[in-house]
């Protein structure tokens, strides 16, 4: 494939990214900006990570998949008819297919390793969820994941700390498939970006353990295995033993009702068992316009996690969960 060339200009701005400033301590709590603030901006695009960092996320997340052409860009889903308007480019009608995904779902779509990078920056990004503004439709292109670091490092040098990484490896087994080396992708950012060490602000995450194992052999960066309740979907990587995760990854990521009863908001256990093992636990998703019955407010909810012992929590709503962090 086809690697994206960095000129030396860039390579020397970018590594400029693993110099800390102020970074969370071991024992502070993160606050990791799901696809950047996308409770308030069409998720996935620079206005999203900026308004996220702008609102006190510690990381901002980068769903990342890759072009025909081996660029990593940011999407949460290699298709792309949800977030973005390619439905209505005629030019690209004829370019749907038909492919089964990891849980083994079918669906007929276009796909990021169909189109060049230059074709996917010719599409705008849309939100995703009913309920939330739409008028921001139409105006933020599809960053690459080198426009995002160089994001972090301008928006923390401005802010005098570290703004940190937290991207996820989206269908890497879909992407060998199409030719596309989402690992080998992986190490040349992240190295290029000074990025590939074991103080390196940033976490890599994946659902899918056999891209982190292939990871942890390459590089130091962190690693975070995303896990979730075995009933809550089909899939092979459900749930996976703790001692095993242990293993190869730095920290576990577990669908918040792993963590805390859905019901009640009580602790499961699952965290202290995480954290028993040296492990962070990062859980997941807060969302502001999506608390359960028993929370009287979205602050409410994140408190349950954090008392059941989440050392981290993703948030579409970023500014919430600074409030939460500083106002414990």
């Amino acid at each position: 494939m086809m690697r994206h060339v960095l000129t030396a200009a860039f390579l020397s701005l970018l590594a400029a990214c693993a110099t800390p400033s102020v970074m969370p301590g071991p024992e502070q709590t993160v606050v990791i900006a799901h696809r950047g603030a996308s409770g308030e901006r069409p998720e996935h695009t620079l206005e999203a990570y900026r308004l996220a960092i702008a609102q006190g996320a510690d990381y901002i997340e980068p769903d990342l998949v890759m072009s025909a052409d081996g660029v990593l860009m940011a999407r949460h889903d290699p298709w792309l008819s949800d977030s973005t308007d390619i439905a209505a480019r005629p030019g690209f009608a004829g370019r749907k297919r038909t492919l089964t995904g990891p849980e083994g779902q079918t669906l007929t779509d276009w796909w990021t390793f169909d189109f060049t990078a230059a074709e996917l920056k010719t599409l705008r990004a849309k939100q995703v969820r009913d309920g939330r503004s739409k008028s921001y439709d139409g105006l933020y292109d599809i960053p690459t994941f080198d426009e995002i670091i160089a994001l972090a490092k301008r928006e923390g040098a401005a802010r005098g700390r570290v703004v940190g990484l937290y991207p996820e490896t989206k269908w890497p087994a879909e992407h060998i498939a199409a030719g596309l080396d989402m690992a080998a992708a992986m190490v040349d950012a992240l190295t290029a970006a000074g990025l590939d060490g074991p103080d390196a602000n940033v976490f890599i995450q994946s659902f899918e353990p056999e891209i982190l194992k292939t990871l942890s052999k390459r590089i130091e960066t962190p690693r975070v295995q995303l896990v979730f309740p075995r009933d809550w979907q089909p899939g092979a990587h459900a749930n996976i033993p703790l001692a095993e995760i242990a293993t190869y990854a730095q920290g576990v990521g577990p669908y918040k009702s792993l963590l805390i009863d859905p019901d009640t908001g009580a602790p499961t256990g699952y965290a202290a068992e995480a954290r028993a093992l040296g492990l962070a636990v990062h859980t997941w998703t807060f969302r502001d316009d999506d608390k359960p019955d028993w929370a009287a407010t979205p602050e409410e909810e994140i408190r349950a996690a954090l008392a059941a012992g989440a050392t981290g929590f993703f948030t579409d709503f970023p500014a919430t969960g600074r409030r939460v962090v500083e106002s414990p």
